[in-house]
């Protein structure tokens, strides 16, 4: 069997094989259309918040306003006690509850601390980032404002000798340590900018090994085996082409057209994507190649390539600190191509770095795309042995 033969029999399998034609086309079209107009809000706002306000004081009144006035919050209604707050979580009337003492206000006036607390619904990370952002604002904002209110009855005032205090004494008591806070490469704390450039990558490998393990096990389930002389390498790179001839299109898709659409960040240079892609594929395609027989059936890939999809993005880095994995995870990541793909992919396109910034990842792909490349060939030989040297065409 010829390079063009293998070439023009996978680009028929892939169009007439109906998973196949699923995974391949239609799933790499509409799964990042689709992750990107969930989160395409980027954050969460207006958060619907209870309040417990034991105090009922004019100070108390003041921090719910300033907490209902945050981008993040919003003040839904007061409870009576915690029981009835409680319930309101659980009926998801809202997301969270603050309570503040009923010596908020005396406390605050005798200079003692007052503790004010935030319980929020953890089945939601944001709904806890979005109410704690805005009662930390708030507190900070009110803690100047009490430092500053007198400066004559301020012990650090006192001790430096100042009564009364100028406008500048007051920021400098309110603030003794000036800091600016600056989220680097994501600045709006959005949640597609994080998430969507490592699904984008996920999406192609999941899709490609799920289409060539649909296609291999299609042609074990019916038989079809190669025969004498035929060449196993020359029928890879007939497949390869087939594949890559499909996903070229989709690359350009994925990384071109959907963020454009979705105003995503776009900094990397389109010649180093490219130049990132050509061994991020090849890696890919070996890979499903080398594991499309472990499956006897052709519906056991899909369990095999879902199941270990999640695992494969909290491996990367990307949505789990890399720097907080453990060993063994951290190691056993380095073997997906995902891992090296999505952290040089973040590295060009959201962090505007340039290609030999991405010198580790591209190395790394093109060693596992050379051993993948070996495994697949002893892998599709074996299957092949085992099937027997006649070939037949039950199709």
């Amino acid at each position: 069997m010829t390079i063009h033969e293998s070439y023009a029999k996978t680009i028929r399998s892939i169009f007439t094989d109906g998973g196949a034609l699923l995974f391949c086309i239609v799933v790499p079209i509409i799964y990042p259309i689709l992750y990107t107009l969930i989160y395409n809000g980027e954050t969460v706002r207006e958060v619907p918040v209870t309040v417990v306000d034991d105090s009922h004081s004019a100070m108390s009144r003041d921090y719910i306003r300033r907490v209902d006035a945050t981008p993040d919050v919003r003040i839904v209604g007061q409870s009576t006690d915690m029981e009835a707050a409680k319930l309101m979580v659980q009926h998801r009337d809202c997301y969270g509850i603050i309570y503040i003492p009923s010596e908020f206000e005396k406390n605050l006036m005798t200079g003692k601390q007052v503790h004010v607390q935030a319980y929020c619904d953890m089945s939601g990370m944001l709904y806890y980032k979005a109410i704690l952002i805005a009662n930390t604002e708030v507190s900070l904002d009110m803690n100047a404002e009490i430092k500053t209110a007198d400066l004559g009855g301020n012990p650090i005032a006192n001790a430096s000798g100042i009564v009364g205090g100028t406008d500048e004494q007051k920021l400098t008591t309110a603030h003794p340590v000036q800091y600016e806070y600056v989220q680097l490469f994501n600045p709006q704390g959005g949640f597609a900018t994080f998430l969507i450039p490592a699904v984008l990558i996920l999406a192609i490998q999941q899709t490609m090994l799920l289409g060539i393990g649909l296609i291999a096990g299609t042609r074990r389930e019916r038989g079809i085996r190669v025969t004498k002389g035929h060449s196993t390498l020359l029928q890879m790179t007939g497949v390869a082409l087939g594949f890559m001839t499909v996903y070229i299109p989709i690359c350009v898709y994925e990384f071109g057209l959907v963020p454009h659409l979705f105003n995503l960040p776009q900094l990397a240079n389109p010649w180093e994507l490219c130049f990132l892609m050509v061994p991020f594929l090849i890696a890919v395609f070996n890979f499903g190649i080398a594991i499309g027989g472990i499956p006897r059936h052709r519906e056991s890939i899909i369990l095999l390539i879902v199941f270990t999809t999640l695992p494969m993005l909290f491996m990367s880095g990307v949505s789990w600190p890399g720097s907080a994995l453990p060993t063994f995870w951290k190691q056993l990541g380095q073997i997906f191509p995902s891992t090296q793909g999505i952290n040089a992919f973040i590295k060009l396109n959201e962090m505007g770095g340039h290609f030999e910034d991405i010198r580790y990842e591209y190395i790394a792909l093109w060693v596992q795309a050379i051993v993948y490349a070996l495994l697949a060939h002893i892998t599709t030989k074996l299957v092949h042995k085992a099937g027997g040297d006649d070939e037949t065409t039950n199709q």
